[in-house]
């Protein structure tokens, strides 16, 4: 029996589905190379909204790609280990595919640069973007 033999045509639908958005693509690929990342991390090296990464990031969630952890008000996501034997192909085909484009190379460079600077204070507002404070300890405020 074929790997695409033993998924239902739903489950297959729904798989690529989730991975069929760039930012989730994206997201996946930082995760792939960070144990754990929160979502401000993910607001910068993508540029987007802290509602537009908690969406994506949700969506990710719900298919059971990442798992998400609490420490205080701050909300971190790393990969989840795929439950099936369906996912776990997919998902290192997509990762091999994804190592070999320059613009994900690009990509974590730009995480790098943003975690590099996250070694200065950092104070991330509710609600919003996070940025380097010139003056005291980092404040430790989510998302």
């Amino acid at each position: 029996m074929r790997l695409y033999e033993c998924i239902p045509m739903k489950e297959a639908a729904r798989l690529f589905k989730v991975l069929a958005d760039e930012a989730r693509l994206k997201t996946l690929w930082l995760l792939f190379n960070h144990q754990e990342l929160c979502v401000c991390d993910i607001m910068a090296a993508l540029d987007i909204t802290q509602s537009k990464a908690s969406r994506h990031l949700a969506t990710l969630r719900h298919a059971g790609f990442v798992e998400d952890r609490k420490d205080g008000l701050w909300s971190y996501y790393k990969l989840c280990a795929p439950s099936d034997g369906v996912v776990g192909p997919h998902l290192e085909l997509l990762r091999r595919t994804l190592s070999a484009r320059s613009d994900s190379r690009a990509l974590l460079a730009k995480l790098h640069d943003w975690t590099d600077s996250k070694q200065r204070p950092v104070v991330c507002a509710k609600g919003g973007a996070c940025k380097t404070s010139r003056s005291g300890p980092p404040s430790r405020r989510a998302q």
